[in-house]
C-alpha cells in the first residue's frame, strides 16, 4: 500500500472514530466503570478507598487494564480525565481498523471492507444478544483495549502470522482473560476446521460432544453458597433458560445468516467470506450449545462463570462486518444517496437510543463540562470537600435512580461506599468468596428509603460509616454542609 493510500486509510478511520463517538456518546463513570475507574484512581493514589476497596480491587487485580491506564496518565502527565477520553478515541480508532483489515481479509472489494467498518462504527453500542455487552462501551474498559487486540489475533491467525498471532493472544490475556479465551478458542477452531480432514469431510461428532470434551476437565462446580446463588439470580444474563424471546433471537439470527453468508461466498467464488462465515457460525453453535449445558444440572451453577455467550461479541463484529461488506456490494454499490439512506438512520436512531439511556446526563461527558444533574454535582462536592478516609453510605440503588443515570459513586467521589445492589452485586458474581461480605451489607441498608437517624447511627455502629448522601428533604436533625435540589451529604456525629 503507497503512503498517500495509508494516509487516506488513516484519516477515514479517525473521521469515523469521531462519528462513532458522536452518535454513542461518551460517559466515563457509568456502568461498569464504576468498578474500573476507582481501581486506576486507587493505583495513583494509594490513599484512596481505604474501606470496601475489595468490591473493585478484586477485578482490577485480574487484569493488566488499570496499571496500562495508571502508567499512561504518569508518563503523558495529562490530567486523569483527558488521558481516559484520549485512551477511548485510541480503542475505537484501532477497533475499526481491526474491522477494516478483517473486511479486507473477506472481500475482494474495497468499497465492501469499508462498508462493513462504518456499519460496526454506527452500532457500537448495540446489545450483543443477551449477554449484558455492547459491541463496544460509551466508556474506556478492558474490553476496549482487548477486542481490537483479538481482532487483529484472528487475522494474523488467519494469514499463519504464529508469532505476532501468539504476543496478541498474550497481551488481550492480560488486559482481559476471559475475552482472550473465546479469541484463541476461535483461532485453534478455525485452524481446525481448514487443516484436520475428519472436520472438513464431517465426523460423527457432534456440537454437544465437542462441548462436553470441552467441560470435562472442569468436573462438577463446587459447591454454591446461598448468597452467591442469590447473587447469579439477580443477573439474567448468567442463564440464557432466563433470556426473553428476543435475546434467543439476537444470538440465533446471525448464524443462521452466516451460514447463509458462507454460501454466498461460495458461489461467488469468495474463499475469505465463505470460511470466515462458517467459522464463525460453527464457533456460534458450539458456544451456544455449551451455555444450555452449564444452565440445566443446578450443580453447574460454579460454570456459569465461563459466560460462554460472550463469545458472540466477536461474533457480532464478524457478523456486521461481513453484512455491511455484503450491502455495500450488492445494494449500496458507489450510490452516495444509498449510502446515506441507510447509514443516516442507524447512525440517528443510535444516538437517540443513547440519549433514553442517560436523559438527565450530557450526551458527551467531556472533562471540561460542568456536571449535569444533582447526582453528579453532589458527588463532585464530595470529592472536593470530605477527606479521602470519608466512608459513605447512600442509596444502594442509587445507579439505577432517575436523574442519577448510572454513574458510578467511588469513580466519581472518589471515596469509599457500602456495597450497593447494581453494580457490586453484579461484581460479585465473579468472585464467590465475597458474596456473604456483599448480602450483609446489602442487608444491612435494606429499607433505606425510610431510614431514620437510628438507622444511619446503626450503620455507623456496625461498619464505620461517617458520611451519607441522602435524598431532599431526608431525616432531621442532621449536619448537611452540602445540599441541592435533590441531595443532601451530611456528617453523622
Amino acid at each position: 500500500m503507497s503512503q498517500p493510500s495509508k494516509f487516506s486509510d488513516l484519516s477515514r478511520l479517525a473521521l469515523l472514530t469521531i462519528v462513532a463517538v458522536l452518535v454513542h456518546g461518551y460517559h466515563p463513570a457509568v456502568e461498569d466503570a464504576a468498578i474500573y475507574v476507582p481501581g486506576i484512581k486507587k493505583m495513583l493514589d494509594p490513599a484512596l478507598y481505604p474501606y470496601n476497596a475489595a468490591f473493585f480491587t478484586s477485578h482490577s487485580h485480574m487484569t493488566w487494564f488499570p496499571n496500562l491506564v495508571a502508567a499512561f496518565v504518569r508518563i503523558s502527565h495529562l490530567p486523569f480525565d483527558w488521558a481516559l477520553l484520549l485512551l477511548h478515541l485510541a480503542s475505537i480508532f484501532f477497533l475499526l481498523f481491526g474491522c477494516l483489515s478483517l473486511g479486507r481479509l473477506i472481500f475482494r472489494s474495497p468499497r465492501a471492507a469499508w462498508a462493513g467498518t462504518a456499519l460496526v462504527a454506527v452500532l457500537l453500542t448495540i446489545p450483543v444478544a443477551g449477554t449484558a455487552l455492547y459491541i463496544f462501551d460509551e466508556y474506556l474498559n478492558p474490553r476496549s483495549v482487548s477486542v481490537p487486540a483479538l481482532l487483529f489475533m484472528v487475522i494474523t491467525g488467519y494469514r499463519r502470522r504464529w508469532i505476532p498471532c501468539a504476543l496478541l493472544a498474550v497481551f488481550a490475556a492480560a488486559v482481559h482473560p476471559l475475552m482472550a479465551a473465546f479469541g484463541i478458542t476461535y483461532v485453534a477452531l478455525s485452524f481446525a476446521l481448514e487443516n484436520l480432514r475428519p472436520l472438513r469431510e464431517g465426523s460423527s461428532a457432534s456440537p454437544a460432544g465437542a462441548v462436553s470434551a470441552i467441560l470435562l476437565p472442569f468436573g462438577l462446580s463446587g459447591p454454591v453458597s446461598d448468597a452467591y446463588r442469590e447473587i447469579l439470580q439477580g443477573n439474567s444474563y448468567f442463564s440464557v433458560l432466563r433470556w426473553e424471546w428476543y435475546e434467543w433471537l439476537g444470538a440465533l439470527a446471525p448464524l443462521g445468516l452466516l451460514w447463509w453468508f458462507s454460501r454466498i461466498g461460495r458461489r461467488t467464488g469468495q474463499p475469505g467470506l465463505a470460511r470466515i462465515s462458517r467459522d464463525l457460525a460453527i464457533f456460534g453453535t458450539l458456544f451456544t450449545v455449551a451455555a444450555v449445558v452449564i444452565t440445566l444440572p443446578r450443580s453447574f451453577a460454579g460454570l456459569t462463570l465461563l459466560q460462554p455467550m460472550r463469545a458472540f461479541h466477536l461474533i457480532y463484529l464478524g457478523f456486521f462486518v461481513i453484512a455491511g461488506g455484503l450491502i455495500a456490494d450488492f445494494l449500496l454499490q458507489d450510490k452516495a444517496w444509498r449510502w446515506a439512506l441507510l447509514f443516516l438512520p442507524i447512525a440517528v436512531g443510535m444516538g437517540y437510543k443513547q440519549h433514553e439511556i442517560f436523559p438527565s446526563t450530557h450526551h458527551l461527558e467531556l472533562p471540561s463540562r460542568s456536571p449535569s444533574n444533582d447526582w453528579l454535582e453532589a458527588f463532585a462536592w464530595v470529592r472536593q470537600n470530605t477527606p479521602k478516609t470519608a466512608y459513605f453510605a447512600l442509596n444502594p440503588r442509587h445507579m439505577d435512580l432517575d436523574g442519577e443515570d448510572h454513574h458510578g459513586f467511588r469513580a466519581l467521589a472518589e471515596r469509599s461506599m457500602l456495597a450497593d445492589a447494581v453494580k457490586d452485586r453484579s461484581a460479585m458474581s465473579m468472585f464467590p468468596e465475597m458474596a456473604a461480605t456483599w448480602k450483609a451489607q446489602a442487608e444491612a441498608q435494606r429499607g433505606w428509603e425510610h431510614f431514620q437517624t437510628a438507622d444511619f447511627a446503626r450503620l455507623k455502629a456496625l461498619y464505620g460509616v461517617d458520611w451519607v448522601l441522602l435524598d431532599q428533604p431526608g431525616p432531621a436533625p442532621m449536619t448537611c454542609p452540602y445540599q441541592n435540589h435533590s441531595l443532601r451529604v451530611c456528617r453523622l456525629q
